[in-house]
Parts: structure tokens; C-alpha cells; sequence
């Protein structure tokens, strides 16, 4: 498994080989400036490894230029169909690309949306997830479980030995305010409650707060505590390896995305 090294890594650990690899991936990279700063801070400052890049949004050229410049930054495709908020009360529609009960007009945007990948970054995702996890439904599950096995490349929640941790999030499910989430000593926690095997960790950094959506503030909390030294001073002393879906070798070590639906 490729091993990502951020400048002023610790590698005075000589111990036993360790068995709790995590992959912090940020989601939604190219949806705004603000989003790529706070991302590729968090990449370069931070514990961040990987993203998941938003193909249809003005700041998705930005977003794949820097990830075309830095290999090692594993950059997936996060499918994009809408995006809903949590207001007065009731789940409202921000935007809606297709509809997703239409397994057609899913795939023709899935196809789309690939097609432009490729376009801005010039090779295949290391990775597939989606916007706000539409796809842990069907049918959009049974058509992302195809692409990723043709691909061969992990789908977050659907390839059996890549556990998905989504705790690092700082509202409630119904948009409340939950800070502790995203504090220091909050990741610490979600850090060394992992289990054996690999975890992708996500996350949302960003700065500017330069889009309309219900998480907004939160994301300059990320980038802060993604990038407070204590944070990595928790992960080197717990011996968990920072990993990143990135290069073929660490992919062909991942496990790929099952069958089953």
C-alpha cells in the first residue's frame, strides 16, 4: 500500500508493523475556490491524502490542474446528481441534476461525468463516491458497484474491506450545530477508536464560505483541525499509517468493490 509522507513526518517509530491504515479524503473538490483552498491546505499542511473531485462546478479546472501537478494527491470522482438542504423544518432541493429513480438519465450522467474526469485529469479516478451518498441507494448503487469493478477501483461504502467512517462531520442530521465533532479532540477520538484494517476517514475542508450549502462554517473548523500538529502527533503515536488511494501499487493492494449488491 502506498504510504503518503507529508513534509516533517515522524519516522523514528521502529515498532512492530502497524495494522490500522486510514485514508482521509476530502469530497468535493472543484465545487468552489474556497473548497480547492481549504482542501489543498489540508492536503499540504494537513492529514489529508485523497479527494473526491466534483467535475461539473467552475472550480473543477482549478481542482484537476493541482491534482494533474501532484500524482501522490489520489483524486476519485465524486457523482454529482443534487444537492439537498435541511430548512425550516423539511429536506429541500437545492439543485438536481437527474432524477434518481431514472436508471437512464443516471447513467447517461454517470457516463458524463466520467467522460469529463477523464477530460480535466487525464486518467481514470482512483476512486468513486458520491455527493451526500445518493449511491447507498439504488439504482444508482448497482450502476456505480459496475463501474468501479470495471474500473477496479474502491466505492466508498460498497468495497467490503474499506470501512467508511463519516463521524468527522459537524452538524446533526438534521443540520444542528454539532462542533465537538470536528474539534481536535474530536478526530482524536475517531483516530483511536479505529479498527484493524483500512478506514477511509472523510471529510469536508474548505475556506470563503463561497457556496450556498447547509455546511458552510464547518469547513474552515476542518481545515484547522486537520492541520493542528496534535492531530498528527495522535496518529503517529497510535502507529496508524496515513495511506492514499493513489499510484497502481496501492491500488492494487486495496480490495476491490464486491459483487454482491
Amino acid at each position: 500500500m502506498r504510504i503518503v509522507e507529508h513534509e516533517g513526518m515522524d519516522h523514528s517509530f521502529q515498532g512492530p508493523t502497524r495494522d490500522r491504515y486510514v485514508i482521509v479524503n476530502a469530497d468535493d473538490f472543484g465545487q468552489s475556490r474556497g473548497i480547492n483552498r481549504g482542501i489543498i491546505q489540508a492536503y499540504e499542511q494537513g492529514v489529508v491524502t485523497s479527494t473526491s473531485l466534483m467535475v461539473r462546478w467552475p472550480g473543477a479546472v482549478e481542482a484537476a490542474a493541482y491534482g494533474r501537478a501532484h500524482q501522490d494527491f489520489s483524486l476519485g470522482l465524486h457523482v454529482d446528481l443534487g444537492e439537498w438542504a435541511y430548512r425550516c423544518g423539511s429536506w429541500v432541493i437545492l439543485y438536481q441534476v437527474v432524477a434518481e429513480a431514472n436508471v437512464a438519465a443516471i447513467t447517461a450522467e454517470l457516463c458524463s461525468q466520467l467522460a469529463e474526469f477523464r477530460r480535466l485529469v487525464g486518467r481514470d479516478p482512483t476512486h468513486l463516491d458520491s455527493h451526500q451518498h445518493v449511491h447507498r441507494e439504488e439504482p444508482l448503487r448497482s450502476v456505480l458497484c459496475d463501474l468501479a469493478t470495471k474500473l477496479g477501483v474502491p466505492l466508498r461504502t460498497c468495497t467490503s474491506q474499506v470501512r467508511y467512517c463519516g463521524d468527522f462531520y459537524g452538524q446533526t442530521g438534521r443540520g444542528l450545530p454539532c462542533p465537538e465533532a470536528i474539534s481536535v479532540n474530536g478526530l482524536i477520538g475517531i483516530l483511536t477508536s479505529l479498527t484493524p484494517g483500512v478506514t477511509e476517514l472523510g471529510c469536508h475542508p474548505g475556506l470563503e464560505n463561497d457556496l450556498d450549502s447547509m455546511y458552510r462554517s464547518e469547513r474552515a473548523v476542518e481545515v484547522n483541525t486537520l492541520c493542528d500538529p496534535r492531530v498528527r502527533s495522535a496518529i503517529i503515536a497510535e502507529r496508524i499509517e496515513l495511506c492514499s488511494f493513489a499510484t497502481s501499487a496501492g491500488r492494487a493492494e486495496l480490495p476491490r468493490p464486491r459483487g454482491d449488491r
